[in-house]
């Protein structure tokens, strides 16, 4: 069954341009899903008229089945959760807890019971008497959680709730709102423009650009098969190439770059031989010197730009046909040899590992998202 159900939505405030462009998406419940895109793509916009703070303007939306565009924000029974946190800094943290239930004229009892519980759940039970200003970024954060959920929501939208922290607290935030997920059930609709966040945290991820979903898929798929070139762009790293497909044969094409070399893909464009398209190729996907018996690898020679350590791994940067800089990605644990600027390289890879794409990459831009 739909928690959330989007029906042919759209919204523009101007009456000519669609910040939102007749979306259609269901949010299945207890589902993670988050809405991922760059600023002014439409996400926020979207979580804003779930919310009840903005009004779609043709279209509905449903919770539950149930119509929503025409009732209240505070009588849709979800749960909000802001990256300002918005706390009532006059009240401790258990009054802030308190408060979303006072207002549904829960008995004293169950307010008490229901504000240990959340304290519980977010890990902070001997913080109750505290104001938000004696606590810290991560703790403020947590408070915010416990609220949202604090009346048992069936549904708790987020709006980049970690950007105000710092990396490391980020991470340990991520884990612990996706800890009480899975321990709750709840459904959650995620908005952030980070891809890292949406693919550590996300059941379902919807890539956003434009006011329209580019795709809809599980993180794996996401980021291993990219549906278009803006997707592939946006989501992760990605080497990408210009080219004229020569050729199709069942799913692989041939595409002839601007050198004149010719580069064997997997055909993900639709377009035919003499059509423009866009390879997309996973830096950790490419093998530096590969053994002579590849077998199907597209086999490349190179000269090495730079070697950039990165813990983990290297960055090495190659330029190749005849003027492209590729990224490779290699793991330090198995990297044999350094690497001198200047120095010839082989790189290799599968057809299969390398996508043609279409040919057209845009992104949205401006205030509003």
């Amino acid at each position: 069954m739909a928690s959330v159900s989007f029906a042919n939505v759209s919204k523009t405030y101007d009456g000519k341009t669609s910040v939102v462009d007749n979306l259609n998406l269901d949010v299945k419940e207890g589902e993670f899903l988050s809405m991922l895109g760059p600023s002014g793509s439409g996400k926020t916009t979207c979580l804003m008229m779930l919310a009840g703070f903005e009004t779609a303007t043709s279209g509905e939306i449903y919770l539950d089945g149930r119509p929503i565009n025409r009732v209240a924000p505070q009588r849709r029974n979800i749960g909000m959760v802001f990256q300002n946190y918005a706390l009532f800094p006059h009240m401790t943290v258990a009054e802030n807890l308190a408060f979303p239930l006072q207002v549904r004229n829960i008995s004293k009892a169950d307010i008490a019971q229901k504000v240990n519980r959340a304290l519980e759940m977010v890990e902070l039970p001997h913080l109750g008497n505290r104001r938000p200003a004696q606590l810290s970024g991560g703790q403020q954060q947590r408070v915010a959680v416990a609220r949202a959920l604090v009346f048992d929501p069936k549904l708790v939208l987020m709006d980049e709730p970690l950007g105000a922290l710092d990396k490391q607290l980020r991470e340990q935030m991520q884990y612990e709102i996706k800890r009480i997920h899975e321990r709750l059930g709840v459904t959650i609709v995620y908005v952030t423009h980070d891809q890292a966040e949406a693919l550590t945290m996300s059941d379902t991820i919807a890539v956003f650009n434009f006011g329209k979903i580019q795709q809809l898929a599980k993180p794996a798929e996401v980021y291993e098969t990219p549906s278009n070139s803006f997707v592939a762009q946006f989501i992760g790293e990605n080497n990408m190439l210009p080219g004229t497909i020569v050729e199709r044969s069942g799913n692989l094409c041939k595409v002839m770059l601007a050198n004149g070399d010719t580069i064997a893909a997997l055909a993900v464009t639709d377009a035919q031989a003499g059509g423009a398209t866009q390879l997309s190729l996973r830096p950790e996907r490419i093998v530096v010197d590969p053994a002579p018996d590849g077998g199907d690898r597209t086999l490349v020679t190179g000269k090495i730009v730079d070697q950039i350590y990165v813990g983990d791994h290297s960055r090495i940067q190659v330029r190749v046909f005849g003027g492209h800089e590729f990224i490779v990605k290699v793991q330090n644990a198995s990297l044999r040899r350094t690497f001198s600027k200047g120095e010839a390289i082989t790189l290799g890879w599968h057809a299969t590992d390398c996508r043609a794409l279409d040919a057209a990459a845009g992104h949205s831009s401006g205030p509003v998202q």
